[in-house]
């Protein structure tokens, strides 16, 4: 199955320049490897509004998988869990657990990250760390899963 991608950053700082993103394109490179198709990517500040414009917009354009890398934390500005869940169809808790729990065996910060995965429209959205070594860890935790939910967040047929 072909999994059609978009990639958005969250960051107050390198959405307006101060910083390079280097989250985005580490995923960006991980999910090419990966054989996915990368069709839009994103810096948006930490906005939950213009968060949630960019994901309904990357589903619209036909984006099966969403990634997201930033804002998972619990700093003021950290919003991305609440962003996405006041527009999900369904949250899949799955996803979010199994990235702490192995996460902690590399950090014991983890136990502090909200990722999540979730179902908004008709994509999969993953919310992963904003470091890119994490994000791209993250992913490869739970990337057997990803073809089986972005085929029913897309209502086609699945082999299950």
């Amino acid at each position: 199955m072909q999994i059609t991608v978009g990639i958005i950053t969250v960051s107050d700082r390198a959405s307006t320049g101060a910083y390079d993103d280097l989250g985005g394109p580490a995923l960006k490179t991980a999910a090419e490897e990966r054989g996915w198709d990368v069709l839009c990517d994103a810096v948006v500040p930490d906005d939950a509004m213009q968060i949630q414009q960019a994901i309904r917009s990357f589903s619209a354009q036909g984006c099966g998988l969403i990634l997201t890398t930033g804002g998972t934390g619990i700093a003021e500005r950290d919003v991305i869990p609440e962003a996405i869940r006041a527009i999900m169809r369904v949250e899949i808790p799955g996803f979010g657990e199994v990235m702490r729990s192995r996460s902690m065996a590399i950090t014991p910060n983890a136990i502090l990250s909200r990722n999540l995965g979730a179902v908004v429209d008709q994509s999969l959205v993953i919310a992963l760390p904003g470091k890119p070594t994490g994000a791209v860890e993250c992913l490869g935790f739970i990337e057997g899963a990803i073809p089986h939910a972005v085929a029913l967040a897309q209502r086609k047929p699945t082999q299950c």
